[in-house]
């Protein structure tokens, strides 16, 4: 063999992993079966029917945590129509504006921009995440330069978050119980603008914890008292036997953004919130 002939050589085969690759080989269809996945990462497990309790749990803890980080104690609730827009005719475009104006004079003089570390946030705006009052009442308090949150909720025809609520605090629920029950339970307060059937639902529930006292009694004030006292009459409810004449207290009416924010002080809302047990 001349010195320029170099003998054929084979690349030596590495064997180090073969018995692991023949073992996954081996068990191919055990390793591909749902039953094998781990269940923290398997969504068709998570999304099923059995797993709805847990699902429950998970959008309770998620933004129950994010809040605490967040500091937040204490929340002044907006609610209201989704339809409401600022260009709109007639009495919209002043709903709009007062829920915007709202939401700055409560940021500005609530406490929101008062959290840091060891401080806790009181009477953060809060709202249903949505266009319309949601959006103005969260554009106030971006106008004062406090966060605010948004708990969205997916619905057939999805609504998209407003640009106006604070990122890290705008929030997506399926359930809207869940939904509800981040509404409430920091609320301190309560401000009610025009709305429809989501409204209504949102408003005699609150009134209805208060009533029947499954959760303290907070202040909440109706947004144009015209407006609601057409769509719903509260006296006849009274006449009738239906409520007591005392429940009517549970509410007051405000026709100004300056207005309901006087009512919420005047019945304590700047006061510490006291920590309780839920």
């Amino acid at each position: 063999m001349s010195q320029t002939e170099q003998p054929d050589r084979q690349p030596k085969q590495d064997d180090s992993n073969r018995p692991a690759d023949d073992a996954h080989a081996r068990a191919s269809a055990q390793l591909a079966s749902p039953s094998y996945r781990l269940a923290a990462l398997d969504q068709d497990f998570l999304l099923s029917d059995s797993m709805r309790g847990v699902r429950f749990l998970l959008e309770y803890a998620k933004a129950e945590m994010i809040l605490r980080d967040w500091s937040i104690r204490s929340t002044i609730v907006v609610f209201g129509s989704a339809r409401i827009r600022e260009d709109a005719p007639g009495r919209q475009a002043y709903w709009y504006t007062q829920a915007r104006e709202f939401g700055r004079i409560c940021s500005q003089k609530g406490g929101a921009l008062d959290g840091h570390a060891g401080v806790p946030r009181d009477n953060v705006i809060a709202t249903g995440g949505g266009p319309g009052a949601m959006e103005a009442a969260n554009r106030g308090a971006q106008d004062a330069g406090a966060p605010s949150i948004g708990f969205n909720i997916v619905l057939p025809h999805e609504q998209v978050p407003n640009p106006y609520s604070t990122p890290e605090l705008t929030f997506r629920f399926h359930y809207f119980s869940m939904r509800k029950m981040h509404l409430a339970m920091r609320a301190k307060a309560l401000v009610v603008f025009p709305g429809g059937f989501g409204t209504l639902d949102e408003l005699f529930e609150v009134l209805t914890l208060a009533q029947t006292g499954k959760a303290p009694r907070v202040p909440v004030v109706l947004f144009d008292k015209a407006y609601w006292t057409r769509i719903v009459n509260f006296e006849a409810l009274a006449e009738e036997g239906m409520i007591e004449p005392a429940d009517l207290d549970i509410f007051c009416f405000a026709d100004s953004a300056q207005e309901a924010w006087d009512h919420l002080v005047a019945r304590g809302v700047l006061a510490a919130r006291e920590p309780k047990i839920t």
